[in-house]
């Protein structure tokens, strides 16, 4: 199989004309190589992933996390302290409860396929994404992710929310929530909202993980991540 090799200098050139990058990012993307490129990218996005799986794919880890915690969407949430009043207070808590578990059941199912993303990853892929914005990294991810995670997530995800007693009033009133444009149409289906917001998290910690190695390249944890995410 032959591969494609490029010079230091069109690796740099081609990246800074992609990025609209300066003279001084240029320069200093001359002295990598293609090689270099791809094996920090990778371990970017392999130290993104398993942060992501460890932190969400435990106990509590969406429910006890504000950031990516699954609450009810739109109107329904602003609705709780109603049916709350109404002594429906420990069913809604159950649900929200198991909403959450089941995002935290499925999360671990991602690494298998962000693994396989992360060997897909070309050198057109590397060039994207080391002259995009902060979270290139972990929109790749969502792009080559998002759909085949979904599949496997919802079986997961569904299995836990019918277990709960409020699921099926959930379906109903969501429904009718939905049909009155009061929330997304996507979000009426219990199975499917708690899946997109389990896939939203993920992506989010990933992201948040991307942040942490290009605004802090000494600290990125290896030699090779340090020498390529500094010369940006």
């Amino acid at each position: 199989m032959q591969r494609r090799e490029f010079n230091h200098a069109a690796w740099a050139t081609l990246l800074a004309a992609s990025a609209g990058m300066g003279a001084a990012q240029a320069q200093g993307l001359a002295s990598l190589s293609s090689s270099d490129s791809l094996g920090a990218i990778r371990e970017a996005l392999a130290t993104g992933a398993k942060a992501a799986v460890a932190q969400l794919g435990q106990a509590g880890g969406f429910l006890n996390n504000p950031k990516v915690r699954i609450g009810l969407p739109g109107v329904l949430e602003d609705a709780a302290p109603i049916l709350k009043a109404t002594g429906q207070s420990k069913r809604l808590d159950a649900l929200v409860q198991a909403m959450n578990e089941a995002a935290e059941k499925a999360v671990p199912l991602a690494a298998d396929l962000l693994s396989q993303a992360i060997k897909g990853l070309g050198v057109d892929d590397a060039r994207r994404i080391l002259g995009g914005g902060e979270t290139s990294v972990t929109d790749f991810f969502a792009a080559k992710t998002r759909t085949p995670l979904t599949a496997q997530f919802l079986p997961v995800v569904k299995r836990s929310t019918d277990q709960v007693q409020l699921a099926d009033k959930y379906q109903a009133v969501a429904g009718r929530a939905a049909k009155l444009g009061l929330i997304k149409p996507e979000d009426a289906d219990l199975p499917g909202y708690v899946t997109s917001r389990a896939l939203a998290g993920l992506y989010q910690v990933i992201g948040e993980e991307e942040r942490k190695i290009r605004q802090n390249p000494a600290q990125a944890g290896t030699a090779l991540l340090k020498k390529v995410f500094g010369a940006l």
